[in-house]
């Protein structure tokens, strides 16, 4: 089953329970998908359809503007609005692939470090691009561009 299609199968369970929360987090999700295939329509041709992976990295971008939201109403002292962003992000996540540690990520880059043949700090890039295609939102990009400057630095 699809990405999109459990999401909506999912929608109905959340409706049918009467989960409000996650049935507004679900729909959310839902509206985003949307948008992201009414735009690859536009581009493309009117009969393209969202693959997962494109999928995937929407949902994605939900969850790291959740994270971000998070961080930002703790700072402002808004505890009970971090709580409720918590509590989104943890339904966001059931629809992202497991995010790994940094050992695993650190393994990933040193491979795309060998693959691209970089050798410093400027060939940052290089090494990003290919260490993110391999990890297909598997970890977050900060998390794999500090490994990887650590690793281009040559502080490993």
């Amino acid at each position: 089953m699809s990405l999109k299609k459990r999401i909506e199968e999912d929608i109905k369970t959340a409706l049918r329970a009467r989960d409000r929360q996650r049935t507004g987090v679900l729909r959310m999700l839902k509206a985003k998908l949307q948008e992201a295939e009414i735009a690859l329509r536009s581009r493309q041709n009117p009969d393209a359809e969202l693959d997962d992976q494109a999928a995937t990295r929407v949902i994605a971008a939900y969850g790291k503007q959740r994270r971000e939201s998070i961080a930002s109403y703790r700072e402002a002292g808004r505890e009970e609005l971090a709580v409720k962003e918590e509590a989104e992000l943890a339904v966001v996540s059931d629809y992202l692939p497991t995010q790994l540690d940094d050992a695993a990520i650190r393994t990933r880059v040193k491979e795309a470090v060998a693959a691209s043949g970089a050798t410093s700090l400027k060939d940052l890039g290089a090494v990003m691009k290919a260490a993110m295609a391999s990890l297909q939102g598997a970890a977050e990009g900060k998390r794999v561009q500090r490994i990887a400057r650590e690793l281009l630095s040559g502080s490993d």
